[in-house]
């Protein structure tokens, strides 16, 4: 589990195949979790300066592996001592985005995220979603399109800075969503009643 809240930018010194060289201050353990770009891989190897992740072929395909070069975003999985600043995140990418209008203002920026159907169906107005890994709130979801606004040390301490239209992104949707939407569409029998969500949202 993830929290949203990148902890360092990391520079990719390779990627090949299915092997991704990072270059970093952290120092991981082998087999540990490490978010990347908000993609949960794992560290098989380390070094003085850095770490390789491997990822396996279903990470590649549904991943925006342009963005897997010069920096990243990285997050090592939470402890049950830190505090929860962000929101819960698996490190499971839904879908890929596409940044179609950035909008400055005089506090904070809008992104406008264009995303496919299956995922927007996932996003709820003021709720949360990871892009790239960072945990952000959904202003306002449109006919086909996300808006978020990211604060200026958001925008500063992050890559979004660099981010241009048509520059793609990772995309997680919020757990509790994803669970609530899987039960009320896949449920044969009779419909989920609000006890059963009571329940499914107690366990978390």
């Amino acid at each position: 589990m993830f929290t949203g809240l990148v902890r360092e930018l990391a520079y990719v010194k390779k990627f090949h195949k299915n092997l991704l060289t990072l270059k970093a201050h952290y120092k991981p353990k082998i087999g540990d979790s490490i978010a990347v770009n908000g993609a949960c891989l794992t560290v098989i190897e380390t070094f003085s300066d850095g770490f390789n992740l491997e990822l396996s072929e279903e990470s590649q395909t549904n991943l925006a592996l342009e963005n897997y070069s010069n920096l990243v975003h990285i997050e090592p999985a939470m402890t049950l001592q830190d505090r929860l600043d962000g929101h819960i995140l698996q490190g499971h990418i839904d879908g890929i985005g596409e940044i179609i209008s950035i909008q400055p203002h005089k506090v904070g920026t809008d992104f406008f995220i264009s995303t496919q159907a299956n995922t927007l169906e996932l996003c709820i107005p003021k709720g949360s979603i990871g892009i790239n890994g960072i945990s952000l709130t959904i202003n306002e979801v449109l006919k086909d399109s996300l808006r978020l606004t990211l604060i200026p040390h958001t925008l500063q301490t992050t890559l979004f800075k660099t981010y241009q239209i048509g520059t793609r992104v990772n995309i997680e949707t919020d757990i509790l969503t994803r669970i609530l939407h899987h039960f009320l569409t896949h449920k044969k029998s009779s419909p989920l009643t609000w006890e059963q969500v009571d329940t499914i949202l107690g366990s978390y």
